[in-house]
């Protein structure tokens, strides 16, 4: 009986050969840092002359091939958190990035007392800003909107006091 590992990795190869994508993958275990957000167990990490595809706007065909593999593999959902597909260690740039653009955002609602709403992200990247202000108090972290246009909007923790 095929483990979980080899199923994606079959499904992978029958993807990318159908697809006549010039890309070659290695699975391996997740090394994560000690300061990292996300920690995923397994890693696909791609390469080739196709490479820049998966990364075009935001990663859109590698965040593609990370559902479609593993919802043909049938994992259950609490699996997807543990296998992450990436290229260039582009995830991990992308978490910095992330983690920086929350910063600066919540020095900006500490500054002006306003929510600042962020542009629409995936679950991953709206997860990766909730925790990176998880640690602030005097912020707080909320998604709104449906679907491809929820969104992290940061708010003071507090509301501001009123001038009388």
């Amino acid at each position: 009986m095929e483990t979980y590992l080899e199923v994606i990795e079959r499904i992978l190869k029958d993807v990318l050969r159908a697809g006549r994508f010039e890309l070659s993958f290695t699975l391996r275990k997740g090394t994560p840092a000690e300061d990292e957000i996300e920690a995923p167990e397994f890693v696909v990490d791609f390469t080739g002359p196709d490479t820049d595809l998966l990364l075009e706007k935001n990663g859109t065909l590698l965040d593609a091939f990370e559902y479609v593999v593993l919802r043909a593999a049938r994992l259950e959902e609490h699996f997807f958190g543990r296998i992450t597909f990436d290229a260039k260690e582009w995830r991990r740039l992308r978490a910095e990035e992330l983690k920086l653009t929350a910063q600066l955002a919540a020095e900006r609602v500490l500054d002006t007392g306003d929510p600042f709403t962020l542009q629409p992200m995936n679950a991953r990247e709206r997860r990766i800003v909730h925790l990176a202000l998880r640690d602030l108090p005097a912020v707080r972290t909320a998604s709104e909107g449906m679907g491809a246009e929820r969104k992290v909007v940061i708010h003071p923790a507090s509301p501001p006091a009123r001038k009388r």
